[in-house]
């Protein structure tokens, strides 16, 4: 895995490929102050390549409802674009999400594993 590029104080972010899907990893919060950052490094990276993407939030220690916007934003992109993609999340940001019934609409998978063989496959 590649360093994380820091996005604000609060969020990094960073990708790499694997089994041929783009996983696309963050640390820090997600929220209001890292939104806009969040949204121009998804695009930047969801631009330069075509492959399935995993978006890897397990390392995040909190998400709120400008988040879970750009996280709308982000799955909208992918359908547009026909591109199959997979969310995962620790169970502090599993729980947001199921709060606000975006499990389904985000593709939310139980880990990281999970995630990968069902895009790889």
């Amino acid at each position: 895995m590649t360093e994380l590029q820091r996005l604000t104080v609060s969020l990094r972010g960073g990708f790499n490929q694997r089994n041929g899907c783009l996983v696309i990893n963050f640390t820090g919060q997600l929220d209001a102050y890292s939104e806009k950052q969040f949204t121009t490094y998804i695009n930047e990276v969801l631009d330069s390549n075509q492959l399935s993407v995993v978006i890897d939030l397990t390392n995040i220690d909190f998400i709120d409802s400008c988040g879970l916007g750009a996280m709308v934003q982000t799955a909208k992109k992918c359908t547009q674009s026909k591109r199959s993609f997979n969310v995962v999340g620790n169970p502090r940001v599993i729980q947001t999400i199921k709060l606000v019934r975006l499990e389904e609409f985000l593709h939310l998978a139980p880990d990281l594993n999970t995630a990968i063989g069902k895009l790889s496959a």
